[in-house]
């Protein structure tokens, strides 16, 4: 059992609550949503091995806020493979908003072949809670991130994090302004955590060979988009979905992001911290773009 002391939300939260969830989920009710948080351990059952009560701990992706409890509450119950510690210097509220966003930003960059040294890497969405941890990964992994923001503060934000280039993707000239910058080389990988009608322009910057990773559909379904666009450069998409991992798959994947974010010097970007009986403010916070992660402290 886990005393937790912060949560934090995300997009996903909200699908599921109003449901628009990618994939059947039907919890039965009442549920409790939240999948990221940290706290301390006040029971252990028999035979849980590796943790003591009075350990803390965060929450690795796990079934919790999807197909059991989650984290929006003062306890939850656990299973100990969903757990890790919290890296040397980092507060709770760092803590309790990384393990979700940043392993969806990791896999997002490494689902396919090794990129290059130097790769182009698009994010879109660039300063929501994935966005900004695929900044700072792609950059922490020596490549030339291109982060798109229709925030100016934002996008300094992320240059500081970073973002060799940004540009508003509301401004319909950004993808002719996006090839002016690279001397016309295209884009090696984006990771798209939007969809809607800004999909056509990001496979409209691909490369030869590009992938596109799926991350998100914060903008809704793609009109008229055009299959034809993908053949002559021979482009590829894919949909990252954290939700089919193994427990040991998804501690590989922490343990080997942690270890470029440590390299780096990166640490989680906190946006808001309400308090739990404020949820409803956070969400809206939520739904208004904030930069980084927006989170409740339940337990301080």
């Amino acid at each position: 059992m886990l005393q937790l002391s912060h949560a934090a939300l995300n997009p996903a939260d909200l699908y599921l609550a109003e449901g628009r969830y990618p994939y059947p989920v039907n919890p039965p009710l009442p549920h409790v949503l939240g999948r990221d948080g940290v706290g301390t351990i006040v029971k252990v059952g028999d035979g849980v091995k590796n943790v003591v009560e009075g350990d803390r701990r965060i929450i690795l992706r796990s079934d919790a806020g999807v197909f059991r409890w989650g984290t929006f509450a003062e306890q939850l119950s656990i299973s100990a493979d969903s757990l890790t510690p919290i890296p040397q210097g980092w507060s709770d509220e760092e803590a309790s908003c990384a393990s979700l966003v940043y392993a969806a930003g990791y896999r997002a960059l490494t689902m396919w072949e090794p990129l290059k040294p130097q790769s182009v890497v698009l994010v879109t969405g660039a300063s929501g809670g994935v966005g900004v941890a695929t900044v700072q990964l792609a950059a922490a992994m020596g490549h030339i991130v291109v982060a798109l923001s229709r925030n100016e503060e934002k996008q300094k934000r992320l240059r500081s994090l970073g973002a060799a280039l940004t540009f508003n993707p509301e401004n319909p000239g950004w993808p002719e302004e996006l090839r002016d910058s690279l001397k016309s080389r295209g884009v090696d990988l984006a990771v798209d955590n939007i969809g809607g009608k800004l999909f056509p322009d990001v496979v409209a910057v691909m490369g030869e060979h590009g992938r596109i990773s799926l991350v998100g559909e914060l903008a809704g379904p793609v009109p008229n988009f055009d299959t034809g666009t993908l053949f002559s450069r021979r482009l590829r998409i894919g949909a990252m979905a954290l939700g089919y991992s193994s427990p040991e798959e998804t501690r590989k994947t922490w343990e080997e992001l942690l270890k470029v974010m440590t390299e780096a010097g990166a640490r989680p970007q906190i946006d808001q911290v309400f308090m739990f009986d404020q949820l409803h403010e956070a969400f809206e916070r939520l739904t208004k773009g904030p930069m980084g992660k927006v989170l409740i402290r339940i337990n301080p």
